[in-house]
């Protein structure tokens, strides 16, 4: 036994020679500007019940934080200005942008920030983040794809993302509307959040 132990030593000790602790993957969160000229920040919501009518805010700032090789880090911020909406036709968004809906000389931006990435199943995830317009603010979910990553024509690195959500517009004080003489509405109370990313890593 005494021999056993006196060769199981210098075998132990060969061993630990070898073996290193498991580091951590380090986490490399990179900055990335958003593209607008291949991005959409957007809605829809539904027209007398039966079609829908959708729009954009085209004047926007957006900020990206993330690590493409671990989605949980991503945190985005969005600062939306409410007179940019547009719906292709000039006097429903002058209506949008009036006292009735989201009276944007009196709350002129629409602010999103992240809280949370939860979910994630792939390239599928949930980004939770605080939602304001019109000074009222609520949690809401976005359904995130991450489209995935390439190279630009200069050479720069350059990441896509898409995502949905759904908000009850009554709960921003969102309520206008009208009946139609059936007893419909004319404008839907559920708003569908359209959202199609394109963002170029900053310093690359």
């Amino acid at each position: 036994m005494r021999a056993f132990r006196l060769l199981l030593v210098p075998a132990l000790i060969a061993l630990a020679g070898f073996w290193q602790p498991t580091e951590a993957p380090t986490r490399e969160v990179l900055n990335w500007t958003i593209d607008k000229a291949h991005s959409s920040i957007g809605f829809r919501v539904r027209h007398l019940g039966i079609s829908f009518v959708n729009g954009v805010f085209e004047d926007y700032d957006a900020t990206l934080q993330f690590d493409p090789n671990d989605l949980s880090t991503l945190k985005a911020t969005a600062t939306i200005r409410v007179a940019s909406i547009n719906t292709g036709i000039e006097r429903r968004d002058n209506h949008l942008r009036s006292p009735d809906f989201f009276d944007a000389e009196k709350y002129p931006e629409i602010r999103f920030v992240s809280k949370e990435v939860r979910n994630i199943q792939g390239n599928k995830f949930q980004l939770v983040g605080d939602l304001t317009i019109k000074d009222v603010t609520k949690e809401v979910v976005l359904d995130v794809e991450f489209l995935g990553t390439a190279q630009g024509m200069q050479g720069e690195l350059r990441a896509a993302f898409t995502a949905r959500g759904t908000i009850d517009r009554f709960d921003y004080g969102l309520q206008w509307n009208r009946l139609t003489e059936a007893g419909g509405v004319v404008v839907g109370r559920e708003v569908t959040l359209l959202i199609d990313i394109e963002a170029v890593q900053e310093g690359a």
